[in-house]
Parts: C-alpha cells; sequence; structure tokens
C-alpha cells in the first residue's frame, strides 16, 4: 500500500512502520467535483481506492446519484446528511454496502468523516467519475 496525507509536512522522513500525527485544522479545505462540498484527505492509497477524509457541505447541497463500489462507512460531526432510506445526524453513523445506489443531500449543511476501501462512481452527472 502507498498510504500518504497529501501535504503531510515530514512525512518522507518517516519509516515505514512510524505513526502518522495530523494537524488537521492545517489541512486545507478542497474543493471536490461537486459544488458545496470540500474534502480534507486525512489517509489515501490512490492504488487502492481506500480514502479517510472530512467532508464539509454546504446548505443545500446534493451529491448526485452514485454508486458505492465497497462499504463505504460516515460519522455526522455537524449537520446532516439525507436520502430517500433516511438521515443521518450530528453524532449518527451510517453505512452502505457494496452496490447501494443513492442521491445524498444536506439541507442545512454537515461535517462528515468518511471511510471508503473504493471510491464511489457517479452514474448520471458526473458518470464514471470518482469523488477526490
Amino acid at each position: 500500500m502507498a498510504l500518504e496525507t497529501p501535504g503531510e509536512a515530514g512525512a518522507h522522513l518517516l519509516g515505514p512502520l512510524a505513526s502518522h500525527y495530523l494537524d488537521v485544522e492545517a489541512l486545507p479545505w478542497k474543493p471536490t467535483q461537486v459544488p458545496g462540498i470540500d474534502i480534507k484527505v486525512l489517509v489515501q492509497d490512490k492504488e487502492t481506492g481506500l480514502l479517510t477524509a472530512l467532508f464539509r457541505w454546504q446548505p443545500g447541497t446534493e451529491l448526485p446519484m452514485h454508486e458505492h463500489v465497497e462499504i463505504e462507512q460516515s460519522y455526522i460531526l455537524e449537520g446532516s446528511i439525507v436520502d430517500a432510506e433516511g438521515e443521518a445526524r450530528a453524532g449518527g453513523y451510517v453505512w452502505r454496502p457494496r452496490g447501494n445506489r443513492h442521491v445524498a443531500r444536506s439541507p442545512h449543511g454537515a461535517l462528515v468523516l468518511s471511510f471508503f476501501l473504493k471510491p464511489n462512481v457517479f452514474i448520471d452527472q458526473f458518470a464514471g467519475q470518482k469523488l477526490e
């Protein structure tokens, strides 16, 4: 695995079995291809698709129809995310199995910690793209 945190200071000086302590506040928010959703990558393996990241959803943002290629897990730190199956609010957790398809919305905004084994694949608007 080639695990990395983009922009992690001093990562090249660490041994292969060293712990990686991140100053998450100092990591920059970067826009995703979905307007209104920004990302802070905490750890990523571009070869396998593994990703742990913070996602900041602006109020009224909608993530278009997408499919979870592998299990996806999300813990809601602030706000809420909603889909046709339910709502996850601050302090709540939702996981979705491989093959799950849905449109997600955040009517009032959200801060979400998400874990992916493989990136989502968009069905319509961003067909074939992966959320990064």
